[in-house]
């Protein structure tokens, strides 16, 4: 037996088909708008934190940010230690393990830059200078100093009730040692000489700096033409 089917397609209004398509344009443009509307939120929202962080930056001192960097390594520098005590290690020496060799190349170079004599600048600075170049140089005698802890007891470290005035005695090595320092302090000034900036023993022939240089220029263009008549004005015989 076969069934035949009827299949009856009822055509849908032109109407709501277009009713249909304005209303899913109407819901998707209602959806960027709140999605701008939400964007537009959130940019205001940040520009107005970065305002406030801005104010705060400005009104911080203008040492802030080294400052800051400085604290932050010393906190680490106080945790690097603290593991280091704890794994009963020793913190320089971990230290220097973790530096690289271009790192330790770099540092030797800037080291190398620096002008270890920046020149005279006053009395008291070049004063200073010779007095750290003299301590550099001078190697403790830890022996000694352990003989005269052990003799003066308490006394080896003053206070205002001691009375250790002129009980100390300079060994001869001592002495030795600072008589070599001061002949070979002697020795370097007697190989000093200072460029002198004019002659004490020439004759005074300028009114000022400016003159002097005026002078010496006409000397060298036409010192060897005007010998003669020089010699003559200085005698007295000039025609």
């Amino acid at each position: 037996m076969i069934m035949n089917y009827i299949i009856v397609f009822t055509p849908v209004p032109e109407e709501e088909t277009t009713e249909s398509l304005a209303s899913q344009k109407r819901e998707e443009r209602l959806r960027k708008f709140r999605e701008l509307h939400f964007k537009r939120n959130e940019a205001r929202k940040q520009n107005h934190q970065e305002v406030v962080e801005e104010d705060k930056r400005l009104k911080l001192p203008s040492n802030w940010e080294a400052k800051k960097a400085r604290l932050e390594y010393e906190l680490m520098v106080d945790e690097k230690k603290k593991e280091c005590a704890e794994r009963g290690e020793n913190y320089h020496r971990v230290k220097l393990l973790e530096i690289s060799a271009e790192d330790a190349e770099r540092w030797e170079r800037k080291k190398k830059k620096k002008n270890p004599d920046p020149g005279f600048s006053g009395y008291a600075e070049a004063q200073q200078r010779q007095y750290q170049r003299l301590t550099k140089q001078i190697k403790p005698d830890m022996e000694s100093y352990e003989r005269q802890r052990e003799e003066y007891g308490e006394d080896f470290h003053p206070t205002s009730n001691s009375l250790i005035h002129g009980t100390h005695v300079p060994t001869k090595e001592g002495v030795d040692r600072m008589v070599q320092d001061l002949e070979k302090q002697i020795e370097k000034r007697a190989k000093y000489s200072r460029r002198r900036a004019y002659n004490d023993d020439a004759d005074i022939d300028y009114i000022n700096e400016r003159n002097a240089k005026f002078n010496k220029k006409a000397e060298r263009f036409y010192g060897k033409y005007t010998a003669e008549i020089k010699q003559n004005l200085e005698r007295g015989t000039a025609v």
